[in-house]
């Protein structure tokens, strides 16, 4: 088969596709990967993959309606060319308008993904603003129209499927829900965790919907009776997004010793490895795969107990969930692993069980690749019916 995949970024296709282009590729498929941003670098990598790069154009986020238009009539035209046996869309813009493209190309299979329903379905603790409210409503209308073009949707937890498709009666052919998005487990072994001293890790996105707030005033609670405790906060500001954490409250946060603040690495595993517990207490995930990566590492999480993450936690199993916005109630978690140090490590050889029962990146893409290439009135469609619920 010839298979289109369409996200956004170079970085996405390099960190989330790379072991399912590496299986199709494998079974003699014909991979085209669509990004936005490919440089000779990221080209390079991805035709080590197996698959071949496409450059294409579109706007990742905003409200410009003949832009996006214009983009997907270019994006149809680019896929006639190709000529695909299917397209596979993934995030939010590229569900919706690549699969307009993919429709008026005539792409006769079309499958897409959604990893999270963004921010604009994400409950916030204060006054939901107004642009939200306008952008869920337009996201909601622009879905009515593509759904009913797909030949299966793929979710990644259950609530995105009630809050979206239930909740807004949705028409879509079929709905699948994974369960993640998944993680090489040979790349991230177990380690046993330290425990003197107590390391934090935070990894994402400094915004306020990823818990960076909450995660940095429980470092400061803790440390009132625990100052030998260490936090460690990874990843980059969004100078763009208005949620975003601002760089002098970063600057004064590093200079008071409450974090420490590598800023975005590339070694990602190593540092988890350095961790004692992983905390996200994130607003609403797809479901996270940096938690993921941390509980095949062999990492109790402190988490939220919101969509996406309460799927990576058994609550007292492999860690805790907490409710969202509540700095106090992440802090009390973390002085529980503080004052209960030996819980590090059992709870963390839970997490890897858990990671290796359910987060298996070659049993998800094992089952992603049946989707894609069994069509739904095929003969293995009942076997896949068995193996996930729909």
């Amino acid at each position: 088969m010839k298979i289109a995949l369409i996200g956004t970024t170079a970085a996405c296709v390099l960190g989330f596709r790379a072991s399912l282009i590496r299986a199709l590729a494998g079974q003699g498929h014909e991979v085209y990967a669509f990004a936005l941003d490919y440089d000779e670098a990221s080209r390079e990598k991805v035709r080590l993959l197996g698959a071949i790069p496409v450059d294409y154009r579109f706007s990742r986020s905003g409200l410009d309606a003949l832009r996006d238009i214009i983009d997907t009539c270019r994006l149809s035209r680019l896929l006639k060319e190709i000529g695909p046996d299917l397209v596979f869309t993934y995030f939010s813009k590229p569900v919706i308008f690549g699969t307009f493209a993919a429709f008026f190309a005539g792409v006769k299979r079309r499958v897409a993904m959604l990893e999270g329903l963004g921010y604009s379905f994400t409950e916030q603790p204060d006054r939901e603003p107004a642009r939200a409210r306008l952008v869920r409503f337009i996201q909601v209308l622009l879905y009515r129209l593509a759904f009913p073009m797909l030949e299966r949707l793929i979710m990644l937890n259950p609530d995105d499927y009630k809050d979206l498709v239930g909740r807004y009666r949705l028409r879509v052919r079929e709905v699948t829900v994974l369960g993640g998005i998944g993680v090489d487990l040979s790349l991230f072994p177990f380690a046993e965790p330290p425990s003197d001293p107590v390391r934090f890790l935070f990894v994402g996105r400094l915004l306020a919907e990823k818990g960076i707030r909450e995660f940095s005033c429980a470092a400061r609670i803790v440390r009132q009776r625990y100052p030998d405790a260490r936090f460690i906060v990874l990843g980059e500001i969004d100078r763009a997004n208005p949620g975003a954490l601002k760089e002098q409250d970063l600057h004064q946060l590093i200079a008071e010793g409450t974090v420490e603040y590598p800023g975005q690495v590339g070694n990602v595993r190593t540092w988890i490895e350095q961790a004692s517990v992983f905390v996200l207490p994130s607003y609403r995930e797809g479901v996270p795969r940096s938690t993921q990566e941390a509980m095949a590492v062999g990492r109790p999480v402190i988490t939220t107990d919101v969509p996406g993450c309460r799927e990576t936690v058994v609550n007292g199993v492999n860690g805790f969930l907490v409710p969202p916005w509540s700095a106090r109630a992440v802090a009390e978690k973390m002085i529980f692993f503080l004052e209960n140090r030996k819980a590090i490590a059992s709870m963390g050889r839970e997490s890897r069980r858990l990671a290796c029962e359910k987060f298996d990146a070659r049993e998800i893409d094992r089952r992603l690749i049946q989707y894609l290439t069994c069509p739904p009135d095929d003969a293995c469609k009942k076997k896949r019916a068995t193996e996930v619920p729909t």
